[in-house]
């Protein structure tokens, strides 16, 4: 059997500032002489929004006829489509910058609870390109989200430990789930097993013997190998994306461990008999309120969809890795890892090789909602995500940081620093963690991170202000 590969991530630490990406350069910023205005589109997200700053910016994805001489954003608290006669926060872009291009600059004497619209600009000599106007709204206090991070579990040591807090051991933790009970569950990779954990930080074992293999049975003497994505659904089963299996197994809430989809072999193949279909590495699993199970199908860069009737079909995505919003398999994802579903249907994609977080509607039309390959150092490699019940995205950066997506289309950091390891618990990006491979939110909005390289498992506690 072979070894399955276990994903990993080296960093270098980055800030998210001005960002000029090469990217199948189709022309460079000073080789065309007509006057046509450049096209420019204002990026959706508002960053690390507080009460006086936020950040902002634009994608510029055509020159126009001349060199641009200046880009930057404009913003306006009265102004509803806001010019450069407003305020404006300005940078320039180098003659060997190429398209697309897409930047940030910093909105700073803001004033607290106060609406503002936004748009992106870009000049040229055949004058001012605007981008569309984005609304935001700044928070009422100096900042508008803190964090405390503890360690829920775990004690930075690998092995393997059922027991209480810093008592319990894991080894490489993946990925990790919670259910309407608010149990936590974890796909523990290196020992080969689904643990549990109570919200108190007791840990146990619900499936595996540990030992790396494929067999069924009662979940105590059942086989994993490498299990990456686990999920829960509202009877008490657990499916498991088997990576090293290359399967999606099911533990019913009697304990008996068989295989959902999936034969063993490594492949792509769509089918209305579960058994007869394949998978590549499958890496997330998310369960919608239907019994439908959601596959990030790592290997062959696809998002899959299996019913309770055991019909393996693919929801989007193509085996060759790309980046291309579209409609099913005209879609192209890179590497997908982490996958959940609303109570609406819609699935989200975190897009590793991307570092973009992408939506599937039930039509299978796939847009972008944060991130993408001219931004990666905005999402710096995002692994996994879960969803609160107000459709909050809450996402596993393997760069190091957990951060948040609001449905106001705020991302914030709310803990850890990019490019920074460590196991330090405490507030906001002071915490640290070493490579964060699988996230989850309980019914009261506390936040359980898998830290695979500490093989521990955090808890991150959100505070709002209004």
């Amino acid at each position: 059997m072979k070894n399955p590969y276990f994903r990993k991530a080296s960093l270098s630490a980055v800030l998210l500032s001005l960002v000029f990406l090469t990217n199948s350069c189709k022309k460079t910023a000073s080789t065309t002489t007509t006057s046509a205005l450049p096209t420019i589109t204002t990026v959706g997200l508002i960053i690390n929004l507080t009460s006086t700053t936020a950040q902002s910016g634009g994608t510029i994805t055509s020159i126009g006829g001349s060199y641009i001489t200046e880009i930057g954003v404009c913003y306006s608290s009265t102004n509803k489509a806001p010019n450069t006669l407003d305020n404006k926060v300005t940078t320039t872009l180098t003659s060997t910058a190429t398209i697309p291009v897409t930047y940030a600059t910093d909105l700073t004497g803001l004033t607290a609870n106060t609406t503002y619209y936004v748009r992106a600009y870009a000049i040229n000599s055949g004058g001012i390109a605007y981008g569309n106007a984005v609304t935001f709204t700044t928070v009422a206090s100096l900042s508008g989200v803190s964090t405390t991070i503890s360690t829920l579990a775990g004690n930075g040591a690998a092995g393997y430990a059922n027991g209480s807090g810093s008592a319990a051991l894991f080894n490489y933790p993946m990925g990790i789930a919670t259910d309407a009970s608010n149990n936590i569950f974890v796909a523990d990779s290196y020992n080969n097993r689904i643990r549990s954990l109570t919200t108190g930080g007791l840990a146990g074992t619900i499936a595996g013997n540990g030992t790396p293999g494929y067999s069924e049975g009662a979940a105590l003497t059942a086989e994993f190998y490498g299990p990456s994505g686990v999920a829960a659904d509202g009877s008490g089963n657990i499916y498991v994306a088997d990576f090293g299996n290359n399967v999606i197994r099911k533990i019913t809430a009697a304990g008996v461990v068989s295989t959902f989809a999936g034969n063993g072999t490594a492949g792509f193949v769509n089918s209305t008999t579960a058994a007869s279909a394949e998978f590549n590495n499958p890496a997330g699993v998310a369960v919608d309120a239907s019994g439908n199970v959601y596959v990030a199908d790592h290997g062959n860069n696809a998002i899959r969809k299996i019913t309770q009737a055991g019909v393996v079909t693919t929801l989007a995505g193509v085996k060759t890795a790309g980046y291309v919003n579209a409609t099913g398999t005209a879609a192209y994802f890179n590497n997908p890892t982490g996958v959940a579903v609303d109570a609406a249907g819609i699935v989200y994609v975190a897009d590793l090789g991307n570092s973009a977080i992408r939506k599937i509607t039930a039509a299978g039309i796939v847009t972008t909602i944060a991130g993408g390959p001219t931004q990666p150092t905005l999402l710096n490699l995002p692994v996994a995500l879960a969803l609160d019940k107000q459709g909050n995205i809450f996402i596993a950066d393997e760069g190091g940081r957990i951060l948040e997506c609001t449905t106001s289309n705020v991302l914030y950091t709310l803990a850890g620093t990019v490019g920074t390891t460590g196991l330090v618990n405490g507030a906001g990006t002071t915490a640290l963690f070493n490579n964060p491979q699988g996230i989850a939110v309980d019914s009261n909005n506390n936040i359980y991170v898998s830290d695979q390289d500490n093989s521990s498992i955090r808890k991150v506690v959100v505070v709002k202000t209004p």
